[in-house]
């Protein structure tokens, strides 16, 4: 089954972390890490420190980046009488029900459809932020699914403008797939107490079945940290292979350009026809308005194909695909597949 449809990895790790898999020594699992009697968390938050310019006691180290948002959320949710969330309309369901868990309550922002892509209008959401004032306002950049993110110039305008009680969660885990730049992190961060980035080794990296999430706090969070660390470190073998993971860049951004390669296939191949629009992403998948009388057609094509990819039920996006960049030969195929219905439904 090629499965195109949750945003996951189709490609090979990288020779370095297949090299760590292989040679890694099992009765390493026998102890724990000693790293947390000097002071730090793990291994990783160290190399992430020196990779971002973040101080490692700022450092957050997660099961994955679903993990960071359920600790975050549910933690600054619970405390005090002030309980909203803010989110953005087109966007996961899940920010929604983490907020519910903890008894949270949330409110959507737009998104504005523009000519091929969905964006935030920067003024809107700092004059939702102050009207509503929220304990926190979320941004995905990039946003799934629509697949648009925000500058940096853009995140600190809306951090300057809005209440310092209101702490801001960035979810980045689809960032890197087309902007090289992370410098804007360690300023940013270093500004703002009231600021939360989150990134993980499941999207770019590629390694989702690691669940290995990491991101980065402003200062004044002890608390917090408390909650989110764990006392005895972490899983010594996810260790090793982030740490080979995040010295593979040169690999992953092999992969990054066979996804553009993709969107650029997906635009020529399908842009101009009609009923489709195909929106800007910045991310590991893109969304394709399509007819969406093909859709039954289109499903069980597919399915003979054994392929799957994400037919958007989200009000307002219904008539949209989301489909996963996968590799070349994979891409192929489904803009093969799409036509090929077109043309015989």
């Amino acid at each position: 089954m090629n499965y195109l449809d949750r945003n996951e990895f189709n490609f090979e790790p990288s020779q370095k972390v297949v090299d760590t898999i292989k040679n890694f020594d099992p009765k390493t699992l026998c102890f724990y890490t000693r790293i947390y009697d000097q002071g730090k968390k793990s291994v990783i938050s160290v190399r992430l420190s020196e990779i971002y310019n973040v101080p490692e006691e700022q450092v957050l180290l997660t099961y994955g980046g679903e993990d960071m948002l359920k600790n975050s959320i549910h933690y600054f949710l619970m405390l005090g009488d002030n309980k909203k969330i803010l989110i953005p309309e087109f966007s996961w369901w899940y920010y929604n029900r983490v907020a519910s868990e903890c008894g949270g309550t949330f409110e959507m922002y737009p998104l504005h459809e523009q000519e091929d892509t969905f964006a935030y209008d920067v003024e809107e959401v700092i004059e939702y932020t102050n009207r509503v004032h929220p304990r926190m306002l979320l941004l995905a950049s990039p946003n799934n699914p629509t697949g648009n993110g925000l500058t940096p110039t853009e995140i600190g305008c809306i951090m300057e403008n809005i209440p310092e009680d209101t702490m801001v969660l960035i979810d980045e885990a689809y960032a890197s797939f087309i902007s090289t730049d992370t410098a804007y992190i360690a300023p940013l961060v270093s500004k703002y107490s009231n600021l939360i980035i989150s990134r993980t080794l499941s999207k770019f990296y590629g390694l989702p079945g690691l669940r290995c999430g990491f991101g980065f706090i402003g200062k004044g969070h002890d608390q917090f940290l408390s909650y989110c660390n764990k006392y005895l470190g972490y899983n010594r073998f996810s260790e090793a292979v982030a740490l080979a993971a995040l010295d593979s860049d040169e690999h992953y951004r092999k992969v990054a350009d066979d996804m553009e390669w993709g969107r650029q296939l997906y635009k020529k191949e399908l842009g101009n026809l009609p009923g489709f629009k195909v929106y800007k992403s910045v991310a590991n998948f893109i969304l394709i308005k399509y007819p969406v009388e093909i859709k039954n057609a289109l499903m069980e094509a597919l399915k003979v194909q054994d392929y799957k990819i994400k037919f958007m039920g989200d009000k307002g996006l219904e008539s949209c695909l989301r489909i996963t960049l996968g590799r070349k030969e994979q891409t192929q195929t489904v803009v093969d597949t799409i036509k090929q219905v077109l043309q015989n439904p």
